[in-house]
This record gives C-alpha cells, sequence and structure tokens, in this order.
C-alpha cells in the first residue's frame, strides 16, 4: 500500500484490516517503506533487486529512528545499490565475519570450557588486556603465525617473557578448541613458539633458613592480612590462589574444606589446619559481611600481589623468590621434618597414583595433621634459631 509518509502517520500507523502484517510504501521515496505488525510494531525497510534478487534491508525502529532519519539511512542505502552493491548481503556477510572474529571464538570458548577451569577469569582478563586490543575483530582464520609473533614480542618486550608465554598458552587451547569444531581451520601455532625453555620454567626454589626466617620475621609484623598469608602459606603448603580465596565457611572444626571448584585437580581436599596455622587465622579481624578470610577490602579476596611483594622483598631483604616457592619450600621441610613422602604428599594435596591411590580410600587426617604439627614445629624452630654467624678465628699473641 503506497501513502505519504509523515511522522504522524507513522506514530498511529496500524495493521492490515484482519490484523496482518502490511507494509506502507512511501510515495515520495520509491523502495522506502514503513512496515507494522500485528502487534503494532512499527519499523522502517528498503526494498530493493540486486543481482536478480529481491532484497528487504530493515533499517531499524521507528521508537528509535524518527522518519527522517529513517528517509536518509533509506537514500544511502539504494544509493549503494545503484552503484553494485548489495547491503543485505554485506550484512550478512559481516555478522558471519564477526561470528569468527577471534573475540567471539575465545568467548564461546570461555562459555563452553569456563567452568572447567579454575583460571578462567584470569585468562579472560589476559585477552581483553593484551590480545583483544591487537586482534579483537579480526577473523580467526586471518591470523597468521607471523601476527601472533609479533604479539608475542610486543608481550614480552612490555611485560617480560613468562607472561609472553601465558599469552601463548591460552591461544594455543583457544585455537586448538576452534580446530576441533571446524573442518578446515588449522591452528597456526606450533612448537618451538615459547619464549623460554622448559629448563628456566622450571624452578627449583627452596628457602634458605636464614632466608625463611626473615620471611616470617617480616610477615609478623608486616600489615594484616598479607603477614598473616605469608605465614599461613609455610604452614599449610597450600598454593597461593587457593588461601587467598579461602572463605571462613570452608573452616569448620581445625579442618580446611577446599571445594572442588578451587582446587587444581578439580576435587574437594580437606586439610587438618596445625594449631600455630590456626592461631594466624584467629589473628584476623572479621569484618561484618565478608566471606573471605584473607580480604584487604572487606568485600572480595585479597589481590594487588605484585604490588605487596615488592613492598614486602624490600622489608625482608630476600631477593628472587615467589609466594609459590613457599609451597615448594614447606615440602622440603616435611622431609626435613621427617614425615613419611606419601603423608607429605597428601599434605600438598597431591593425588597418590596407581592401585594404591584406587583401594587406599583412607583419609589420613590424622597422619596429616601430625605432619603440619612437625612442620610447624620445624619452622619455629629455624625462626627462633640466631642468623647462622662465622665467629672469627682469636688470634693469640707470640
Amino acid at each position: 500500500m503506497r501513502k505519504k509518509l509523515t511522522a504522524a502517520f507513522v506514530k498511529k500507523a496500524t495493521a492490515g484490516a484482519k490484523g496482518d502484517r502490511i507494509v506502507y510504501w512511501d510515495e515520495s521515496l520509491p523502495g522506502f517503506g514503513l512496515v507494522v505488525t500485528v502487534g503494532s510494531h512499527r519499523s522502517f525497510i528498503a526494498q530493493y533487486r540486486a543481482h536478480g534478487q529481491s532484497r528487504r534491508y530493515t533499517i531499524g525502529s521507528a521508537a528509535v529512528l524518527d522518519l527522517e532519519q529513517a528517509r536518509k539511512q533509506a537514500k544511502s542505502i539504494l544509493g549503494q545499490v545503484a552503484q553494485g552493491a548489495d547491503p543485505v548481503m554485506d550484512k550478512r556477510r559481516a555478522a558471519e565475519s564477526d561470528r569468527h572474529s577471534l573475540r567471539a571464538v575465545c568467548e564461546r570458548y570461555l562459555h563452553r570450557e569456563g567452568p572447567k577451569i579454575r583460571t578462567a577469569d584470569k585468562r579472560r582478563a589476559m585477552l581483553e588486556r593484551l590480545v583483544y586490543p591487537k586482534f579483537a575483530a579480526r577473523p580467526i582464520d586471518d591470523v597468521s603465525r607471523l601476527d601472533i609473533v609479533h604479539l608475542l614480542d610486543d608481550v614480552e618486550d612490555k611485560h617480560g617473557p613468562a607472561m609472553a608465554d601465558h599469552v601463548l598458552a591460552i591461544l594455543r587451547r583457544v585455537m586448538n578448541w576452534h580446530a576441533t569444531r571446524s573442518s578446515e581451520y588449522r591452528s597456526p601455532i606450533v612448537p618451538g613458539m615459547s619464549r623460554r625453555d622448559p629448563e628456566s620454567r622450571e624452578r627449583s626454589r627452596v628457602l634458605t633458613d636464614d632466608e625463611l626466617r626473615a620471611v616470617w620475621k617480616t610477615a609478623e609484623s608486616y600489615a594484616g592480612p598479607w603477614g598473616h598469608l605469608v605465614r599461613f602459606l609455610l604452614l599449610t603448603a597450600a598454593r597461593r590462589s587457593e588461601a587467598a580465596e579461602m572463605t571462613w565457611a570452608e573452616l569448620s572444626e581445625g579442618m580446611w574444606a577446599i571445594p572442588a571448584a578451587r582446587y587444581k585437580t578439580k576435587n574437594e581436599v580437606v586439610l587438618p589446619l596445625s594449631a600455630p596455622a590456626r592461631k594466624v587465622l584467629s589473628e584476623i579481624p572479621r569484618t561484618q559481611g565478608c566471606e573471605f578470610c584473607f580480604s584487604t577490602d572487606g568485600r572480595r579476596p585479597i589481590s594487588g600481589f605484585s604490588t605487596f611483594k615488592l613492598r614486602f622483598d624490600i622489608e625482608c631483604g630476600v631477593k628472587d623468590w615467589r609466594l609459590h616457592d613457599l609451597r615448594r619450600t614447606a615440602r622440603s621441610l616435611l622431609s626435613r621434618a621427617g614425615v613419611n613422602p606419601d603423608i607429605a604428599e597428601r599434605c600438598l594435596g597431591h593425588v597418590i597414583g596407581g592401585v594404591r591411590g584406587v583401594y587406599d580410600r583412607h583419609q589420613y587426617q590424622a597422619e596429616m595433621l601430625h605432619a603440619f604439627e612437625k612442620l610447624a614445629s620445624l619452622i619455629e624452630t629455624i625462626v627462633r634459631q640466631e642468623p647462622n654467624v662465622v665467629p672469627m678465628e682469636r688470634k693469640i699473641p707470640g
């Protein structure tokens, strides 16, 4: 139906006599029209023919665009058609390209695989900060090996080789996942693109007695909850993230039950806490309404580790160590204290493999508690010792 489209008519236009969908074609601009549906929803369209096919391009809702804005867009669309373009197909191709953009594939990967990944939030943050600014809208098929090499070069120069390898790892997982869902895609990532050799990635750092003493004594006087966290990590051999996100609800009768969703092996782990570990927790002021044991703002788990570590290192004087080295140090101290290796491994939450791991379902809670008490006792002995001093040999005259 042809009609002189005016702003007043657009507001009052109704569907057909039987309530059917109807199109009112503008008398002054051929191909431009107003569609009114059964529910009285109004939208502007542009109709044209391209390559022998009739196309209908939806410009937008009349609730959002006024008549003159819609007419102006219709003229632009019809002008593109006059020059040989096909706006409808261009729009479809753009939508399809966006669906296969690197960002879209990454987000689908995180949506489907994220619940299975303990560090999904950290991986998303890494993508948003370091990868999306370069390749967000680029179709994943167009991201070449050379593109990734240049990205890793940039990340390594600005953030170091370790961060470059983290970026490479998440891109490798995303691209391999995408390859399993496509009959044509092949990941451009190949072996040898890492920025560090395997030997440099394996750390063996264990604090010496003097270093442990300096770290512990600094932690005792350091502002909470950071000082508490450092001591708790040594006393429990826990991973940083698992301790940092610990909630009060996970503690009961001297036991710490770490949910499977927060543990690296995806199994719930129950650790008995030694008396010194429980004492450290008792020293932390409780904030009403805060579920986390270690928190700086009373709302979220502790964060900002890089800044803290820099300041803590200056105070304690120990260099070239990480919080995760406390876990390795604690494991070494368990052996030094004479703890059975199997029990020591259970204290770290490691799964005992083989037939024994399948058939031995004993929880070893008493044995683990005894081991943690021996660990705490050895730490106490080391901390209270005087630093190693080599006495000067006194020379007797004559």
